[in-house]
């Protein structure tokens, strides 16, 4: 089998995994290939459509050059640590350098039991395996930063949760798998040295701009703290609940990472939960900033040992770069909320105008999605199917006058605005009801048609498609709350 793996992550970090072999799974099926990725990975497509792929992404037979490790962290979940964690159901394969030079993990997800499985049985079960391709891509398709999903192979086996479920095994590619987590497992046992490795190795591959800087750990601080802020913001201007931002689920390469309990809001309610286990809101859509500033904390609490001189002076540094993680992040929202509206620069006042619209917005429990791609129809003269989001009409009209007074003074015309809108403003994202309803169809009636259909939808996003409508709109408002569950 030729696939070029490498070992940096084993050859450099000793201490940090363990090996372990995948289980053996019965017959097999690949249910998925990302035929994208692939070609961006370097691989032979043709290969890994037949025996060859089936045998390496069910891990019943890995090539000769593999090295399958289970990485081991720490985390705060919920806010209480947890002093060891791990990869309970994930074995890194290796790494792939990519067509563009750059360095890519390669994981296994439900592939059975670690040393850090902590009595759970390591494998996955279909529908949140479907769950993770279809967000993760959608994901990627709308231009956030991700892991991505490279194949899903079914099995005639089964797991117990709440039920029987059929196993699955997802194959997940990331730029790497270390969390804030992996840095704060060293840091609680005192490791430092093990920490510094962690830090070397971390800079090298995804910040070496600041490898020979006078105070590399600050800076490898700031880099993850403005790559964070990104993120969430970008999260935010789409909608998007990671559902549980436990530190151990916060990527350094920042990357959104683990697709447990995560879904996308459809009318705006900034208080929405999803999680089935976050009974007090603490990862609800409106505090994915905080939290994250709050995660980027124990970030700054493991790298702080590292500097040799006084200790006071070196946390007074860090605390100046965490007050400024919520200018970062209201920066890079402001960036993308302005794009959204069709204004191609920011001025003193724009905030206050998006501002204005998301309190009409919640007050009218409108449809997230929907508002910003609706207001590109109003800019060419058609406002019904907006206005029907909208309960205070007379507001909204008030708005929409602030609003295209201001577009006139962007100094760009009506038909380039709304180009520029409906190139950010999606028409489809994973909709909750209708991907219940794909997986479902796939989970138990064998039907992966209705899944096929909406990957097909949310990977081309802003590109309308004859007949989808029922795509592009909110559950029924009589519909059962959203529920999600991590899957394990």
């Amino acid at each position: 089998m030729t696939v070029n793996f490498t070992h940096s992550f084993v050859n450099e970090l000793s201490g940090c995994y363990q090996h372990c072999e995948p289980e053996v799974c019965s017959s097999p099926q690949l249910l998925q290939l990302n035929k994208s990725l692939v070609h961006d990975l370097g691989i032979d497509y043709e290969l890994l459509l037949g025996d060859v792929g089936v045998s390496m992404f069910s891990g019943n037979a890995l090539p000769d050059n593999c090295k399958p490790i289970a990485q081991v962290y720490a985390g705060h979940q919920f806010g209480q640590f947890s002093s060891q964690l791990g990869d309970g159901r994930a074995l890194l394969l290796g790494e792939l350098v990519d067509r563009f030079g750059k360095r890519r993990d390669i994981q296994l997800k439900g592939s059975g039991r670690t040393p850090y499985s902590r009595g759970g049985d390591g494998k996955a079960a279909l529908g949140p395996v479907l769950r993770e391709y279809l967000v993760s891509e959608a994901m990627f398709s709308l231009g956030v930063k991700t892991t991505r999903a490279l194949a899903v192979i079914g099995t005639d086996d089964w797991v117990a949760r709440e039920e029987l479920k059929p196993r699955a095994i997802l194959t997940r590619v990331s730029s790497s798998h270390m969390r804030v987590g992996t840095f704060e497992f060293f840091a609680a046992r005192g490791e430092w040295d093990q920490v510094k490795k962690l830090s070397d190795y971390a800079i090298e591959r995804h910040f070496p701009n600041v490898r020979h800087s006078s105070d590399q750990y600050l800076n490898f601080f700031k880099e993850v703290l403005s790559s964070q802020a990104k993120l969430i913001a970008d999260w935010m201007s789409i909608g998007f609940i990671h559902g549980v931002m436990n530190t151990d689920n916060m990527a350094i390469s920042g990357e959104t990472i683990d697709y447990g309990p995560c879904a996308f809001i459809d009318r705006y309610v900034p208080s929405t939960v999803f999680s089935s286990i976050d009974q007090h809101g603490r990862y609800a859509y409106q505090n994915q900033p905080k939290i994250g500033q709050w995660n980027l904390a124990q970030l700054a609490k493991a790298l702080i040992p590292l500097h040799k001189e006084d200790q006071e002076a070196v946390v007074q540094r860090f605390v100046n770069e965490l007050d400024e993680f919520n200018n970062r992040y209201r920066d890079y929202w402001l960036e993308n909320m302005t794009k959204k509206i069709g204004l191609t620069s920011v001025v003193d006042g724009d905030a206050d105008l998006i501002d204005q619209l998301l309190v009409l917005m919640e007050r009218s429990k409108a449809d997230f999605t929907t508002v910003f791609r609706h207001l590109a129809l109003a800019l060419e003269g058609d406002k019904s199917q907006l206005i029907g989001q909208f309960s205070d009409l007379k507001a909204l009209e008030e708005w929409l006058m602030v609003w295209e007074k201001r577009l006139e003074a962007n100094g760009t015309s009506r038909e380039q605005c709304v180009q520029a809108m409906n190139s950010v403003n999606p028409i489809y994202i994973p909709r909750n009801h209708k991907m219940e309803e794909a997986l479902d169809a796939a989970v138990n009636h064998s039907d992966l048609g209705p899944f096929t259909k909406m990957l097909e939808l949310v990977t081309e996003p802003y590109d309308e498609q004859a007949g989808c409508d029922d795509y592009a709109i909110s559950a029924p408002l009589d519909a059962k709350p959203h529920v999600t569950f991590c899957g394990t």
